[in-house]
């Protein structure tokens, strides 16, 4: 199994969309984009400030700051959604490539187009439900801050309207006019036979759950759609058509689902990773593992499996491992003839191995 977070890498060169709107969507996405990542950048710093201040507040000068916490979760909710922004627009949500890949070119360009066109299907039929749930909660005023909770849930829509429109811009500017109209098309006629078939989900019972949860979400992944996505269209299929579920329920379950404080421990663990390798720490870790192996037969590998150990038990960020280890060690490995598969091929084995290593990102969430 194979997996990709950027479909421009699976684009041939010099495969310029042939759409009139390509040059207008990019000069659209580049300043807006610029915007949320700016805010998204704010608001990892804003969460630094805020849980420093109150743990410095409760264990330092005993006097807790009641509303920290619930500020907090306020602002890793918009975190959450303007990431999921941020990635949508970069093309970074985890997918599967393993039948993208192997497919001819235009063909590959049509699956790229129909992933995007896919997460803007589940992106429209959500944005209403979001809205409707953002308004119920303008009533409930939160315990501590004593403000409306429609400026915490409010992250929800904005962030899905966010990301219809860079979904949108993104579609404009990598895939072709003809490309668009298909796979736009082939989404809303799916949409249709799903919304016409509901008698038939109705007899099903609960054969549904194979239905959505196994074929539904089995397709949407092998075509190249991102997982995320996946996995909501299907949960929005069963629930809407299946069930009289209200479709606010499942945006309150996406709200509690990012709203938890652990979670805070996975954007704060990639800072600290990015800190350590800033500030030349994993380096000198390196180095003294280095030097008490480096001279053995073999012995830059060990280096490099007990870094990456090491190194797991202070970040929790495998891209921040990676990152601050991978280029100390590479370049000294391959003077002494590693071949560059192999590298690549212990250092993604010991990235998976060390997820049991706590602070785990993967175990955090998880729960």
């Amino acid at each position: 199994m194979s997996l990709a977070t950027a479909p421009e890498a699976l684009v041939p060169p010099g495969a310029a969309p042939a759409n009139p709107f390509a040059g207008l969507a990019t000069r659209i996405d580049r300043p807006l984009g610029l915007l949320v990542e700016s805010l998204a950048a704010a608001l990892v710093l804003a969460e630094i400030v805020v849980l420093f201040a109150g743990v410095l507040a409760r264990y330092v000068f005993h006097t807790p700051l009641v509303w920290s916490d619930e500020l907090a979760s306020i602002l890793f909710l918009w975190l959450s959604m303007l990431g999921a922004v941020v990635a949508l627009r970069r093309g970074e949500h985890m997918r599967m490539t393993a039948v993208v890949g192997k497919v001819g070119p235009a063909a590959r360009r049509l699956l790229e187009a129909l992933a995007i066109a896919a997460s803007l299907a589940f992106l429209a039929l959500v944005l209403w439900p979001a809205y409707e749930y953002a308004a119920d909660e303008a009533f409930i005023v939160t315990p501590a801050l004593e403000v409306s909770n429609a400026w915490r849930a409010a992250a929800i829509p904005v962030g899905v309207a966010l990301m219809l429109v860079f979904g949108a811009l993104r579609l404009a500017r990598l895939s072709s006019g003809r490309e668009i109209a298909l796979t736009l098309g082939a989404v809303a006629l799916v949409v249709a036979a799903f919304w016409l078939a509901r008698p038939v989900f109705a007899s099903l019972g609960k054969l549904n759950l194979i239905v959505f949860f196994l074929v539904v979400v089995a397709v949407n992944v092998f075509s190249g759609v991102p997982i995320a996505f996946s996995f909501a269209l299907a949960t929005f299929g069963y629930l809407a058509l299946t069930t009289s579920t209200p479709m606010v329920v499942m945006v309150g379950r996406m709200d509690e689902g990012m709203s938890h404080l652990i979670m805070l421990a996975v954007p704060l663990f990639i800072f600290l990773g990015a800190l350590i390798e800033m500030t030349g720490m994993a380096k000198a870790m390196i180095q003294f593992l280095a030097s008490l192996l480096g001279h053995v037969r073999g012995g830059l590998s060990y280096v490099l499996i007990g870094a990456m150990y090491l190194v797991s038990g202070i970040s929790g960020s495998k891209i921040a491992d990676m990152a601050a280890i991978a280029p100390v060690l590479f370049p000294e490995m391959k003077k002494r003839g590693a071949k560059p598969g192999d590298l690549v091929a212990l250092l993604s084995a010991t990235g998976a191995q060390t997820e049991t290593i706590p602070p785990s990102i993967v175990l955090i969430t998880i729960g």
